[in-house]
C-alpha cells in the first residue's frame, strides 16, 4: 500500500538546517498495523506527515497504492487525504462549538454525502465506538477519553483505507488509553491499515510491526512475537 524510498526531509530557517529524516526506506502493506517509536525529535511526526501527504519530502520517492505522489499538486494530494486517509491527533482537534454528532458529520461534508446517508454513517460509527449517548454533547462537556472516541469516529466515518494516529493515547489515562487501543485493534482486524506514532510500549504492542527511529533514520524494525 505504501512505499517510501530514500525519503529525506530537511528544514531550513535562516542559517539553521535540521535533518528531520535521512534516507528512510519503508514498506507498509494493506491491512498492517505499524507503530513508529523513538525519542522526541527523532522525526516520528515528520514521517507521519509525509505518509499522510500533509508534508513533502526534500528528496526521495513515496508510492501510495503504487503511484509516486511526490510531484503531485496540492489539489491532488488533498484528494488523496480526503478519499483514502483518516487522522487521529493527540490533542483531539474537535470543534467545541459543535456537538459530538456534528463533529463527526463534518468529515462527511467534504465528501458530498447525502443527508440521509450521512445520518446513517454517523449513527453507525458512534455505535461502533460506544458514544451514541453523547451525540448532543459538546467536547468541553466530556472527558478526554470521550473526546478521543469522537475523534476516532470522525477519522473513520468516511471509511478510509489508511488511518494515521499521532500519539492517540498521549492525553489519556491508562484505562481510556486501553479502550482507544482496543478500538484501533478492532478497526485493524476489520481491514483498516494503521500507522501509529507512540511513546507507549503497551500501545506499540498492539502493532504487527514496530519501526524505531533515531536521529531521522530507521534504527530498528521488529515484528510482534506470535502468542500462538
Amino acid at each position: 500500500m505504501l512505499k517510501l524510498h530514500g525519503i529525506s526531509r530537511l528544514f531550513k530557517s535562516d542559517e539553521i538546517q535540521t535533518q528531520a529524516l535521512n534516507n528512510i526506506n519503508i514498506e507498509i502493506g494493506a491491512g498492517e498495523f505499524v507503530a513508529i517509536m523513538g525519542p522526541s525529535g527523532c522525526g516520528k511526526s515528520t514521517l507521519l506527515n509525509i505518509i499522510g501527504v500533509m508534508d513533502r519530502p526534500t528528496s526521495g520517492d513515496y508510492f501510495f497504492n503504487g503511484v509516486n505522489v511526490v510531484g503531485f499538486s496540492e489539489s491532488r494530494l488533498s484528494d488523496i487525504r480526503k478519499d483514502h486517509i483518516g487522522f487521529i491527533f493527540q490533542a483531539f482537534n474537535l470543534v467545541d462549538e459543535l456537538s459530538a454528532y456534528r463533529n463527526i458529520e463534518l468529515a462527511l461534508l467534504y465528501h458530498d454525502v447525502p443527508a440521509v446517508e450521512r445520518r446513517q454513517q454517523v449513527e453507525a460509527v458512534m455505535e461502533k465506538v460506544g458514544i451514541t449517548h453523547l451525540a448532543k454533547s459538546r467536547p468541553s462537556q466530556l472527558s478526554g477519553g470521550q473526546q478521543q472516541r469522537i475523534a476516532v469516529a470522525r477519522a473513520i466515518v468516511a471509511r478510509p483505507a489508511l488511518l494515521l494516529a499521532d500519539e492517540p493515547t498521549g492525553n489519556l489515562d491508562s484505562g481510556n488509553g486501553r479502550t482507544i487501543m482496543e478500538i484501533l485493534n478492532q478497526l485493524n482486524n476489520e481491514g483498516t491499515t494503521i500507522v501509529m506514532v507512540t511513546h507507549n510500549q503497551l500501545d506499540a504492542d498492539y502493532a504487527h510491526r514496530t519501526i524505531n527511529l533515531f536521529d531521522g533514520c530507521v534504527a530498528l524494525e521488529s515484528k510482534r512475537q506470535s502468542t500462538g
